[in-house]
């Protein structure tokens, strides 16, 4: 956890990441790291390089989607994980309860991912925010 933590602080993002303890009691003691979607935002305003993954089902990835994300529905996150690079900055979202993204959060930390985080209140708080989508 240190080295993880280390990482993102020394990438600069330090000041726009969150740490939550994980709910639960399941697997390693892991916290979610989380992310401001105003730095999201920011991020690819600038250009950089990132994958982001809509968790929500494929219907409602439909009606509009961050741009540049991948869909890959929760329900199907344990037969499609490879998908997702280990490397780069990885960032999940979704429009679910908090306690299903940690799960899926703390599945991909037991697959050896250290290079992902959860975009703080999900899509509703893109949308709240009046950051585009791409349909």
């Amino acid at each position: 956890m240190k080295r993880a933590l280390r990482w993102w602080v020394l990438i600069g993002l330090g000041s726009v990441l969150q740490v939550f303890p994980a709910a639960g009691g399941h697997g390693p003691d892991w916290t979610v790291l989380t992310i401001q979607a105003a730095y999201v935002k920011h991020l690819l305003e600038a250009g950089q390089r990132m994958v982001l993954i809509d968790l929500r089902s494929a219907e409602e990835y439909k009606k509009g989607w961050l741009p540049g994300a991948r869909s890959i529905p929760l329900s199907e996150l344990r037969g499609r994980f490879q998908e997702i690079p280990k490397t780069g900055l990885v960032v999940l979202y979704c429009a679910c309860p908090s306690d299903e993204i940690q799960a899926a959060y703390l599945f991909l930390r037991e697959q050896s991912y250290r290079n992902i985080t959860v975009m703080d209140e999900g899509l509703p708080g893109w949308v709240k925010r009046g950051y585009p989508l791409e349909r």
